[in-house]
């Protein structure tokens, strides 16, 4: 087994799932608990996962530094870099920011962490401190062009660290890194599949005789999680979709079709105006978040009591969060908290509803693996990625029916310009932003003064990283040009070419 040490990074539950596909069973646990679950469990090796504090910081998670004695092999993943370097006598400073891809490269050293590692080859970085003199016994065998001590190692206690993110999937020599380190470690692999019965089993369990409310939106998160739970519990689970105008054109008859596949009937409450009327005046997409949190838990209780009246004992509330929701919405102690998904963090505090999750611990390319084996058609696995607020976060400022109309006018341009160019299913999600920003236009010799639309197309597959999609030129132009002539009120568009980090796949 080997322990990660969580010290609040985003991806420190991806840390474990990555070890976990490798074969290695893994243990997060926090940083105080590190030395009396060394002695405990004897792991086969340790890794300390990166963080949002700097270690020279007052109050910064820290581990006993008895550990490194330990004669376990440790991998550092930034802050665990970091940390390992200022705990054992070297120096951190806040030094050359780095976020997004950098380019390794590998200096001419024999080691079994670099086996099958390339010279040269593209990792993600997401850092704002670095070292600059390195712990007695270490050496530097890879740097960035920024940074120097970006990969090193101390070959005799078997201590390595990284300053870039091995277990994102655009870090490409992250895979080998972790095998590497697994394979110094000894530790067993036996790869293990996702057991669809099992999670069926656990739903039958926790619900019993009740009756589950299903909040589906149409997106894959909550079509795979109504999946699950119509195969658990049949005519147990009552499947309520809320068209509040804030969601895809095409949303209610994508929903019609799934769940005539599924033999249950979708109820449809429409609440267009009330939720227009709660965003009145609202700005900060944080308390956009909360308000639709709470709207959506307000109909869902309203619902609660209509069928209870019935006779049926309504005791659950289904929703499709997936892990990436709970990690941005601050899911560890020492995380930052960078949006609070309105399904997580924008819930309000009191709720009558119990919550199931079915898919909470997955990410979105495993959820997409349990589609496929619950034989669900491609075009209800495949579509694209949906915010829960739906346009309210793609909406830069107060939501207005005015502005609403805009954003739906100009994605549904964007998703017929993608379809036609066969360029829909190449990438992970792609959507047109109302920045809020205003610039001149000259239309027809008349100068206007209009907002500027944003366009932001993504690659990716678990929502951890993203890389832009590199569209034809051409495509971009006629995009452009179709959003500029067919919206009203808009001057340009302009297209997003930032990574994630540091950019969220969302505006908002």
């Amino acid at each position: 087994m080997i322990l990660v040490i969580d010290f609040g990074s985003q991806v420190a539950h991806l840390i474990s799932r990555r070890i976990n596909d490798l074969g290695a069973k893994t243990k997060i646990i926090l940083p105080e608990e590190a030395l009396a679950e060394i002695k405990k469990d004897k792991p086969q090796g340790i890794i300390l996962s990166g963080g949002p504090d700097s270690v020279y910081q007052k109050g910064a998670p820290t581990i006993d530094k008895s550990i490194f004695a330990s004669k376990i092999p440790i991998l550092g993943i930034c802050y665990g870099l970091q940390l390992m370097m200022y705990l054992m006598g070297g120096k951190v400073v806040s030094g050359k920011k780095e976020y997004g891809p950098a380019t390794l490269r590998i200096k001419n050293h024999q080691s079994r962490i670099l086996n099958k590692i390339p010279k040269i080859s593209t990792v993600w970085v997401s850092h704002g401190d670095e070292v600059i003199r390195l712990a007695s016994g270490f050496k530097i065998i890879g740097s960035t062009e920024k940074v120097p001590a970006s990969f090193v190692e101390n070959s005799v206690k078997k201590i390595f660290g990284v300053q870039f993110h091995p277990e994102v999937e655009h870090t490409e020599i992250g895979k080998q890194v972790l095998e590497n380190f697994i394979n110094i470690c000894g530790a067993k692999k036996e790869i293990k599949k996702i057991d669809i019965d099992q999670i069926v089993s656990s739903i039958r369990t926790q619900v019993g005789k009740d009756y589950v409310i299903g909040a589906v939106s149409g997106g894959v998160d909550s079509t795979v999680a109504a999946a699950l739970m119509a195969k658990a519990l049949e005519k147990q689970f009552i499947p309520i979709y809320v068209d509040n105008g804030l969601m895809r054109y095409d949303t209610k008859e994508h929903l019609a079709k799934f769940f005539k596949h599924t033999g249950i009937k979708v109820r449809v409450i429409n609440v267009q105006q009330e939720a227009l009327k709660k965003l009145e005046g609202a700005i900060d997409p944080e308390r956009k978040r909360k308000i639709i949190g709470k709207l959506y838990i307000d109909i869902f209780e309203r619902e609660m009591e209509k069928i209870i009246k019935t006779g049926k004992n309504v005791k659950y509330l289904m929703q499709g969060t997936i892990y990436s929701d709970v990690i941005e919405s601050k899911g560890t102690r020492n995380a930052a908290k960078i949006k609070s998904h309105h399904n997580v963090g924008g819930l309000p505090k009191n709720m009558r509803l119990q919550l199931i999750e079915p898919v909470r611990n997955f990410y979105k390319d495993e959820v997409r693996k349990i589609g496929k084996l619950l034989k669900l058609p491609d075009a209800f696995v495949y579509k694209q990625p949906f915010p829960g607020p739906g346009y309210a976060v793609r909406i830069r400022g107060e939501v207005t029916s005015k502005r609403l109309n805009q954003e739906k006018q100009a994605d549904k341009i964007v998703m017929e310009e993608l379809r036609k160019a066969g360029w829909l299913k190449k990438v992970f999600i792609s959507f047109p932003v109302m920045t809020g920003a205003f610039s001149t236009a000259v239309k027809g010799d008349g100068r206007f003064f209009e907002e500027v639309v944003a366009l932001r197309v993504i690659e990716s597959k678990d929502i951890m990283s993203t890389v832009w999609s590199h569209l034809p030129y051409d495509l971009l132009q006629t995009i452009s040009s179709r959003i500029v002539n067919e919206v009203p009120g808009v001057s340009r568009v302009v297209y997003d070419i930032t990574t994630k980090p540091p950019a969220t796949m969302e505006w908002e």
